[in-house]
């Protein structure tokens, strides 16, 4: 019986697998790659906006409260945003597995 693997992504798309086609490994690292580093720059972004507000928070007391509120906010925004790139991080690595596998015939070595 074959493993079958789920990933749920926001973009639904068919694999080429899928649609009968062969898996153009290369364009699925770097699509992966790309995703990562889209997260990697929302997490700084949110990360600055956070501590931003949290400057503003000192620098404007009346509407310290706020100001607070949205550095949370932007401080679980940089939380998501660094869980999404980490998830894209580990969808990378195993199409490069998946590759490796592919080429080399999935041939599983086990060494005791």
């Amino acid at each position: 019986m074959a493993e079958e693997k789920h990933h749920h992504h926001l973009f639904h798309h068919k694999d080429k697998e899928e649609e009968g086609g062969p898996v153009d490994y290369e364009k699925e690292i770097k699509h992966h790659k790309h995703l990562e580093e889209i997260g990697e720059l929302g997490t700084a972004a949110a990360g600055v906006y956070a501590l931003h507000e949290k400057h503003e928070a000192k620098k404007d007391p009346e509407h310290a409260h706020k100001h607070k509120i949205e550095e949370e906010i932007a401080a679980a925004a940089a939380v998501g945003a660094g869980g999404y790139a980490f998830h894209e991080h580990h969808d990378k690595k195993d199409v490069k597995k998946e590759e490796k596998e592919a080429e080399g015939g999935k041939h599983h070595h086990h060494h005791f």
